[in-house]
């Protein structure tokens, strides 16, 4: 790029107005005759509202320009040192982003691009790092640098993806580096102390309120989910720092405490979407209006059959399945073709692109869910019923059953006799010919068990207005590898107290009369304790609220140019954000979660006895599938595990997803630290799991199980675990929901009466009309309407996407053995993908399709997809938990 002399008279005149000092600046370097120019290329996008930039910023931002006051750069040598700053790298002259005021700024928010020029000493060497300071009066979003010919060097890039707010907001300078990597001992001398003093900036103080231009990672307990201004009623436990509540720590925003409780946090208007996480860790542009669009879209789905609803004979209820299929069936069929995608291309504003999608949805109606797609009743069928459980929305509860009855583990001091009351009488009529010996000798048997982790809590749960029970589901496994139902036993508390076991009815497979319509409603149960056992502990608990600690600690004790924070970080990409939005409006007292799940108010509550008993490294899928003797070790077979189910979708996807992963993360960690006393004398990555162990997850640190972080081994085996909960395991239980779940008959989350007894006007109406009393016994319609719209948004992978095997910058480090692993990895992924493919086009493997005709395809990575269309697709493996 040629030099433009107007420019460099508008730099000198910034400076000039600017007021520059005439003496030199602390760690300056003197100006000397053999000084080169060096040219750069700034990306930035600046501040913006939705979809358009705000133009009122702009102005003012232009007005400040023409003060004199605009955005200085200085270049930092990662050579030489200066005694007279500390040992710090010499700085460069500061240079001024060019032609500020002349740049167009167009009405949709986007990215720009400046040009500036630095004056540069040969002899200073490479820069490693630079200071920007930003004198206008609004923030911009810095994406990137590049200088071109560095004397001795050549090409130099900055990798930065950080909002720069101006500069009186901060109390130290804004540094960013060059993209190398280093460990710390690695780290050039005049760079270390930028290094260092930018993680104490990220650490903060713990002390007060943080501000949107705070960049503090810091951790608190989960204080902010009561409402004490309300009752009673709206008070909620605190999470976390107790040993009777224990749970992982949460982002601290510094807020006050309510005034009518000291013990919980204040809390913002209910609507606000204001909370504090670092700005950096906030939705995008693309992102945030994704999610706008979705929010307002379910809104007028909402909106739309509760209007028609005032009108009709039953309020609040569905009349027939036929009401159910009303949600989706009918509206306005947007067109799928050719000529709406290049109108919706040329629309200048993400959130209406998202609100005119072309592939095929209905004018305000749900989308059609996959489980109906096909065929509308296939879902009531046996055979789906079992097969959900290997390869539906929650596949990772289902355990092989390994004695007879199955047995508790509650207390029974606290729980008495809690012991199944399945016999073999109940169920070896339907087990083809095996005894229940036989069956479990030969690892036929297997178990839904939800009887555990509910029964604790059932009294309470059902003192409102849920009426529900505990559930246990045993499967007998066939030839053909499918799942067979053989008995489900609903348990409820003994009514003379919980120390005297529970009271428990049997049920078993029925296809026609009244006996048929009460299996249906006993597999509604089940499912209701499946749905809320899903949505509150393996999505809620053990992806989002787990990995939150991870991402502060990362931030805190690991440098942007340490190899292990370049790994993690892609796979922390706007979890901050949308933890703090479910504690807004979702988890809160009263919040979306409490009103559509089952557990209602004590559903956190019973959230954090769960995490009493998490592990770690049971997280490991080949740890977890052993664990629930869904495996056994086989040193013979792919990944040393034989499945005891070959036809387990989520298993054989995930282990082929999890050897990917630990692959691409052992050739990795095996470049930056070829032995374990590298590990050992890494400072910043032991400071890093001793923190995510005594304050991350600080409530468990006595615990035995904790990696000792002292080999490369155990640093392999904690970033495969963190990557896979973030990506894989996360989109597992997280994008099937509204395929699955979109239609509630299929996955109820709230049962509202007990199963109808003999001689009761429940009972009759289940002999004279079955589906209505399925119907008034599962989620009413409100609660239907909330949940489906919350799904609907949740299942949605957002336009600008980043797929497992995918990054957001192409040189995100300049080490081209780093980049080659990497690549290795992305061929590895688009490998799977085509094998999964193929495994769903096998007639021979039903449980991947099933009677509904739907593809298992929530672990197809989507590595290969760089369309950034996004939508309802049912599959992909985004890097990280971001909605």
């Amino acid at each position: 790029m040629g030099h433009c002399p107007s420019s460099k008279m508008f730099n000198k005149a910034m400076v000039k107005c600017c007021a520059k000092p005439k003496t030199k600046a602390k760690g300056m370097v003197e100006e000397r005759k053999d000084k080169k120019k060096i040219k750069g290329t700034v990306i930035l996008m600046k501040k913006n509202v939705l979809d358009m930039h705000d133009l009122k910023a702009s102005l003012l931002d232009r007005v400040y320009e023409l003060l004199g006051k605009g955005v200085s750069l200085q270049l930092i040598s990662a050579v030489h040192t200066d005694p007279a700053n500390g040992l710090r790298g010499k700085l460069g002259k500061p240079s001024y982003l060019e032609k500020w005021v002349k740049t167009i700024t167009p009405l949709t928010a986007g990215e720009t691009t400046f040009s500036v020029t630095f004056e540069w000493d040969e002899t200073m060497g490479v820069p490693g790092a630079f200071i920007i300071k930003n004198r206008h009066h609004s923030q911009f979003y810095l994406r990137t640098i590049t200088l071109e010919d560095v004397p001795g060097h050549g090409r130099v890039h900055f990798v930065c993806n950080s909002w720069v707010y101006p500069a009186h907001r901060y109390k130290y300078d804004r540094v960013f580096f060059s993209n190398k990597t280093y460990l710390p001992c690695q780290t050039p001398e005049p760079l270390r102390k930028y290094r260092e003093e930018e993680l104490v900036n990220l650490r903060g103080n713990g002390k007060g309120k943080l501000r949107e231009w705070d960049r503090v990672y810091d951790y608190d307990c989960y204080n902010d989910l009561g409402m004490p201004e309300k009752g009673q009623k709206f008070a909620r436990q605190v999470l976390g720092r107790s040993q009777e509540c224990p749970y992982p720590r949460r982002g601290r925003t510094g807020r006050k405490p309510h005034k009518k409780d000291p013990n919980t946090e204040s809390r913002l208007f209910l609507l606000s979407l204001n909370i504090y996480v670092p700005r950096d860790e906030r939705f995008n542009l693309v992102k945030f209006s994704d999610f706008l669009a979705y929010a307002l879209k379910s809104l007028f789905q909402i909106l739309i059959p509760e209007i028609a609803a005032l009108c009709d004979k039953t309020i609040n209820e569905f009349d027939s399945f036929q009401d159910v299929l009303d949600l989706y069936e009918g509206g306005v069929k947007l067109p799928n073709d050719a000529t709406l995608k290049k109108i919706r291309d040329c629309l200048p504003w993400e959130m209406i692109r998202e609100l005119v999608r072309n592939d095929g949805e209905r004018l305000m109606k749900f989308p059609m869910p996959a489980v109906i797609k096909e065929d509308r009743s296939a879902w009531r069928t046996d055979e789906e019923f079992a097969r959900e459980t290997l390869a539906g929305v929650n596949p990772v509860i289902i355990s092989r059953l390994q004695e007879f009855p199955p047995a508790c583990k509650l207390d029974p001091k606290a729980y008495g006799n809690q012991k199944s009351t399945i016999s073999k009488e109940d169920i070896e009529m339907n087990m083809n010919g095996l005894t229940v010996e036989e069956a479990l000798k030969s690892n036929k048997l297997f178990i839904l068990n939800h009887h555990d982790g509910l029964m604790p809590y059932l009294r309470r749960i059902n003192s409102t207005s849920t009426k529900t029970y505990a559930t246990r589901t045993l499967f007998l496994l066939q030839d053909d590898d499918t799942l067979k139902p053989l008995a489900i036993e609903l348990s409820l508390p003994h009514p003379q107290g919980d120390n005297h076991g529970a009271v428990s009815k049997v049920f078993t497979p029925a296809e026609d009369g009244i006996e048929g319509s009460v299996w249906q409603l006993a597999k509604a149960y089940a499912a209701v304790n499946d749905s809320g056992y899903h949505q509150l502990v393996c999505h809620w608990l053990n992806t989002h609220a787990v990995i939150e600690p991870f991402i502060i600690a990362s931030n805190r004790q690991l440098s942007v140019v340490h190899p292990v924070y370049k790994l993690l970080h892609p796979h922390f990409r706007d979890t901050m954000n949308i933890n703090a939005m479910a504690r807004q409006t979702l988890i809160n007292a009263g919040g979306v979660l409490e009103l559509t799940v089952f557990p209602g108010r004590y559903a956190l509550e019973m959230s954090a006895s769960i995490y009493k008993t998490w592990v770690f490294n049971d997280q490991a899928l080949p740890v977890d599938l052993v664990k629930r003797g869904m495996a056994v070790p086989d040193s013979s077979c792919p990944n040393g595990l034989k499945l005891l189910i070959e036809d387990y979708p989520y298993a054989v996807d995930g282990l082929e997803i999890w050897s990917a992963i630990e692959t691409w993360v052992t050739e990795y960690c095996s470049f930056y630290y070829p032995s374990d006393e590298v590990v050992k004398e890494d400072n910043e990555i032991q400071s890093w799991w001793a923190e995510i162990r005594n304050e991350g997850h600080g409530d468990l640190k006595d615990e035995p199980w904790w990696l000792e972080m002292k080999t490369r081994a155990e640093l392999i085996q904690a970033c495969t675990i963190i990557i896979w909960v973030a990506s894989a395991f996360h989109a597992a239980v997280n994008f099937g929901q509204y395929p699955y779940a979109g239609y509630l008959p299929n996955r109820p989350t709230v049962s509202r009466r007990f199963m109808p007894e003999p001689g009761t006007p429940e009972y009759d109406e289940l002999q004279k009309d079955p589906d209505l009393a399925f119907l008034k016994t599962i989620t009413a319609q409100f609660q239907t309407l909330l949940g489906v719209s919350l799904i609907e948004v949740l299942s949605r992978h957002s336009a600008d996407e980043i797929y497992l095997g995918q990054r957001d910058t192409p040189e995100w480090t300049s080490d081209a053995e780093a980049l080659a692993v990497f690549e290795r990895f992305g061929k590895k992924l688009i490998e799977i993908e085509s094998r999964i493919m193929d495994r769903n086009n096998d007639s021979r493997l039903k449980n991947r399709i099933g009677p509904v005709k739907m593809p298992y395809t929530l672990l197809y990575p989507n590595t290969s997809d760089y369309s950034r269309e996004g939508g309802l697709t049912g599959k992909g493996i985004p890097n990280s938990i971001s909605i």
